[in-house]
């Protein structure tokens, strides 16, 4: 028996890195998935990002936890394509209890100014998020209740990420999330639904553990190892995948408007 037996999750991002461990760590727990992920490279993101294959090995490993999912590329910046791909996840699964914003890029250039990182990463960050809690919320409404966690990041808490558009979009754009978070949680709160959001430090995921992310964290003097009080480099994807579990769990029944960092003590020092 797992504590999400019976629930649906909605996953957006979920084709790898920490979206394809929230959909794996819900599915343990008895929980079916409805995952989308772009699945193709936007201009101003320079490292590499998901692809289908990668989606096809998060079905894959979900139902090897025999867990049913339903996946289908669509982009978060296009509302209809997500609605169109959440509710043929919800015609399938019979409903949706559970939202993860988890969809995010970090087009931080190693090439000069460009604007139109910060028009990008403002799109897929803040708006996409907005998308899917638009998208999705009256589903929670339907079943009774429910529980929402928008990925946001020590950003989010800080200002930090350096002076190009897409640093100062990433940061704005988390801060955003923050806004979201707290509004939809009084919005939502009558129809006892929850809504929180996470913060992790460094994650080693394939958006930060890449060459390109590699060269930008040099050139910036960050040293993760440093910035976080825990004596740690990055924390892992199902740390934060924890985190959401107890978010969104009967745990954490009456926890709401909540910014929860998981970051090794990131905020604190």
């Amino acid at each position: 028996m797992g504590v999400l037996d019976g629930k649906v999750a909605f996953v957006t991002g979920a084709a790898r890195g920490q979206g394809r461990s929230h959909a794996l760590r819900l599915a343990q727990e008895g929980a079916d998935i409805i995952a989308v992920d772009l699945c193709e490279q936007i201009a101003s993101v320079a490292y590499e990002m998901a692809s289908p294959s990668d989606l096809d090995e998060t079905v894959k490993q979900v139902e090897a936890l025999d867990r049913r999912i339903v996946a289908t590329q669509a982009d978060v910046r296009d509302k209809a394509a997500l609605k169109g791909a959440f509710d043929a996840g919800v015609a399938e699964l019979g409903g949706c209890d559970i939202v993860l914003a988890n969809a995010g890029i970090a087009p931080i250039s190693v090439n000069g100014y460009d604007e139109q990182e910060w028009f990008d990463v403002i799109d897929v960050n803040l708006t996409g998020v907005w998308h899917t809690v638009e998208v999705s919320k009256q589903a929670l409404v339907d079943r009774g209740g429910g529980a929402i966690v928008l990925t946001s990041s020590t950003a989010g808490l800080k200002g930090i990420t350096g002076d190009l558009p897409g640093g100062i979009g990433y940061t704005a754009a988390k801060h955003g999330v923050v806004g979201l978070m707290r509004a939809y949680a009084n919005a939502l709160a009558p129809h006892m639904i929850r809504v929180n959001s996470v913060h992790p430090t460094g994650v080693s995921t394939p958006m930060v553990v890449n060459p390109v992310m590699e060269q930008v964290i040099e050139s910036m003097g960050i040293d993760f190892s440093l910035q976080n009080a825990l004596p740690v480099q990055m924390v892992e994807a199902v740390d934060i995948s924890n985190a959401i579990l107890f978010l969104v769990s009967d745990a954490g029944r009456y926890v709401t408007g909540v910014t929860l960092p998981v970051d090794a003590g990131f905020v604190v020092k």
